[in-house]
């Protein structure tokens, strides 16, 4: 098997697929795209069956796209599971390539085993049951109880309506078009006053004055952080310390920190929040600048209607350390399918850090310098707060600023250091202790060795 996986790597040239490598026509027609999740919170790998149409010519071609999907997913989350949707609405006897099929069957079972949940087939014309009996014989019977045969009415047993297109009865608005890439379908979330434009979109002048004011508000804030100057581990060990008072008893992962070239990012993997009930409705992400420049970053969100960011769209200055306060807007509650993107780039000492030039920073930054790294939500039902969720009276204060949360984390740090003082004066009166009896045990000993050569 191991043999036969290489040899179809380099039949397929695998490794070196690229969007440059495979004509750009097979991504603009749009027939293979990831794009949202389902109710499990896996990814949807979308086949639109109605733009393939068999071409013994392009079939190559079309088969390098599929394995360029799935080597492009395997690279960026590192193996998650996915849910493959075959919409084949309007579709017809044209459209049956059994060929075709059979590499995609085969793809999942012999080269990215773990990769598929299950098989959503939409709406499939009667006239190919006998390609799909076909098919059937391929699939093992694992393979066989993956595949979910569904219409419009019983769709979303499987996809929530925010991840359908109205065709199939859902509510999503997305419309494919390349370039750039589909890319989980980040957008630019909001701040606590108002969208932030996105870098994409032609800003006016009167957006950039307000923007220009805002981020003055925001700078004025990461002063206040940026004088921390603590790292992300020692945040981790002070939570870590009070994890009896702050850690539910349901988090099944730690504290932890995802160690970039740019920036450390904690925690590494999932920002937690709690349910409609628990009430628990902000987040903190930490960034720390591991560079000797100043690095801009920004955040992006699958959801941007459900989420505030502040700041979104920033820099931090080298050595620093600096806050992200994500919270839930209005009566909304997170789920498993909502995502978030930090993008981080490395700056010019001579670039200024104000909305204009942030701006023009983020459109001419080449992609291979920008650092990237995902977060996933994760609902908790327990109503005590996760390691790094805020909640209202936490310390029996009222409102929480970015100051607040500066003193707050000066506190933890500070108890942190009590306690590693206390940590160290017992591990010297122990290790002095030790010594001691040492001492005590070599002149008793030394005592019983005179009186016996003495006695003797």
């Amino acid at each position: 098997m191991i043999d036969e996986s290489f040899q179809w790597r380099k039949e397929y040239t695998v490794n070196d697929l690229s969007e440059s490598t495979l004509p750009k026509w097979l991504f603009e027609i749009g027939a293979l795209f990831l794009h949202g999740y389902d109710k499990e919170g896996y990814k949807l790998f979308w086949f639109k069956v109605k733009h393939h149409v068999k071409d013994s010519k392009q079939q190559l071609d079309k088969k390098k796209l599929v394995a360029f999907w799935l080597e492009h997913y395997a690279k960026r989350d590192h193996g998650k599971p996915l849910t493959v949707v075959f919409d084949m609405a309007e579709t017809g006897i044209s459209h049956i390539d059994l060929d075709f099929v059979r590499f995609i069957v085969n793809c999942f079972t012999d080269y990215y085993p773990n990769f598929l949940t299950k098989i959503v087939i939409f709406e499939m014309p009667w006239i190919m049951n006998a390609a799909f009996k076909i098919v059937k014989g391929w699939l093992g019977p694992d393979a066989i109880s993956m595949l979910k045969f569904t219409n419009k009415s019983d769709v979303q047993e499987y996809i929530s309506g925010e991840y359908l297109p109205p065709h199939m009865g859902g509510t999503d608005s997305f419309k494919y078009s390349y370039p750039p890439l589909v890319d989980d379908d980040f957008q630019t979330p909001l701040c606590e006053n108002g969208p932030i434009t996105s870098e994409d979109e032609h800003e006016s002048k009167e957006e950039i004055d307000a923007d220009t004011k805002e981020t003055g508000e925001m700078n004025e804030e990461q002063n206040l952080n940026q004088k921390k100057m603590n790292s992300v581990e020692q945040i981790s060990k002070s939570e870590e310390t009070d994890k009896t008072e702050f850690k539910p008893k349901n988090a099944k992962k730690t504290l932890t920190t995802f160690k970039g070239p740019l920036l450390h990012i904690s925690p590494a993997e999932e920002l937690y929040f709690g349910s409609k009930e628990s009430g628990e409705k902000k987040c903190l992400i930490v960034l720390t600048n591991v560079t000797k420049n100043t690095v801009a970053f920004k955040v992006r969100t699958t959801a941007p209607e459900k989420y505030r960011v502040k700041p979104s769209n920033s820099s931090c200055e080298p050595g620093t350390s600096l806050d992200i306060i994500v919270s839930l807007h209005g009566g909304f509650a997170a789920s498993l399918q909502d995502r978030f993107l930090i993008m981080a780039a490395e700056m010019d000492q001579s670039s200024g850090a104000g909305v204009p030039e942030l701006t023009q920073f983020w459109k001419e930054v080449p992609r291979t310098k920008v650092m990237e790294h995902r977060l996933r939500c994760h609902v908790l039902e327990s109503s005590k707060p996760s390691s790094l969720t805020l909640k209202e009276n936490t310390f029996n204060i009222p409102a929480k600023t970015n100051e607040d949360l500066h003193i707050q984390l000066t506190r933890l740090l500070q108890i942190n250091k009590r306690l590693q003082e206390q940590i160290d004066r017992c591990l010297w009166f122990q290790q002095l202790s030790i010594v001691l009896s040492l001492l005590s045990v070599t002149v008793v000993a030394f005592c019983f060795y005179l009186a016996y050569t003495q006695s003797s």
